[in-house]
């Protein structure tokens, strides 16, 4: 099944036809805060399946092009991150570790936005916020200290990512704290509808112009591991995402500029990016010399 969340915290299935209205057997409510209806579906799915499929069957769609699609986890417990995951991006950036031996950081869940939500440049002159395509996990239970032979009993299913980021050598998280900066979507795929995870294909484009290409077989830290190490440390939550790291191509998007993500069996997203007003911090008042290898590159 595909979930979407749309129109102001509905909650969808995803058809070809369009989306069908599942608001009522997820206990959706548009006056709800926190949003927390998509995380309850997520724990409760198995319970709420016979539902759904019925849904899928007696209901008539609203065709895709007559919503708003949002983010379809909207309130997270937690963003886990996985820097360095990919050899050649480590490379292009002269990263001498990688996630095997670098572990996670966090993201807040107030980074969080959807596919129709654009992304908000700060207003920090001097530095470049770059696009980082990635493939986002989604969480569908509570779980600890999970071995990776079992990696797939933590996995409701998939969703596209993009890992924002102000380029610099200021604490990684702040960086990539900023709201906005963790588009999802465009709707979460269920673990049973990807046959292989493992051999995604993913490709991003800005304006038209192919930035990055990768399949999630080259993952330097793979899906059982990135699930295996988390678990490890801290306890899992159903709607908690993993964003699997990024691949090689990174780079600077502007004001005005449109950013097309594609994951193989998952799903695509178009979202544009704005310049912002604020944001600016005394963090980032000295000028920054870049000693990072795409960006190098780029000023030449």
């Amino acid at each position: 099944m595909r979930l979407a969340r749309f129109d102001g915290g509905k909650i969808g299935l995803v058809v070809d036809g369009g989306v069908i209205d599942v608001s009522d057997i997820a206990g959706a409510s548009p006056e709800a805060w926190p949003d927390t209806a998509p995380l309850r579906l997520i724990r409760d799915f198995e319970r709420h399946r016979p539902a759904l499929e019925a849904a899928m069957r007696e209901r008539a769609p609203v065709p895709l092009a007559d919503v708003r699609l949002e983010t379809p986890v909207p309130w997270p417990n937690k963003v886990i991150a996985y820097p360095v995951n990919y050899h050649a991006h480590g490379q292009e950036m002269g990263a001498s570790y990688r996630a095997k031996n670098q572990g996670f950081f966090l993201k807040p869940s107030s980074s969080v936005s959807g596919p129709n939500d654009p992304v908000e440049l700060p207003s920090v002159p001097g530095r470049e916020v770059h696009h980082e395509a990635e493939l986002g996990i989604i969480i569908g239970k509570e779980c600890r200290s999970l071995p990776r032979e079992r990696w797939h009993e933590a996995v409701f299913g998939y969703a596209c990512l993009l890992d924002m980021v102000v380029r610099g050598r200021e604490e990684r998280v702040f960086r990539k704290a900023y709201d906005t900066f963790c588009p999802v979507g465009p709707w979460i795929v269920t673990a049973d509808e990807v046959e292989h995870p493992d051999a995604l294909s993913m490709k991003l484009w800005v304006n038209g112009e192919l930035r990055q290409a990768a399949n999630t077989r080259d993952l330097v830290l793979d899906i059982p591991g990135m699930i295996a190490t988390a678990s490890a440390v801290m306890t899992l939550y159903p709607g908690d995402i993993i964003a699997t790291g990024t691949p090689e191509g990174v780079g600077a998007v502007q004001d005005g500029d449109t950013i097309r993500i594609v994951i193989e069996g998952v799903g695509e997203m178009n979202v544009p990016v704005v310049q912002g007003s604020r944001g600016m911090t005394e963090v980032f008042a000295e000028p920054y010399v870049p000693p990072i290898v795409k960006q190098e590159l780029t000023a030449k």
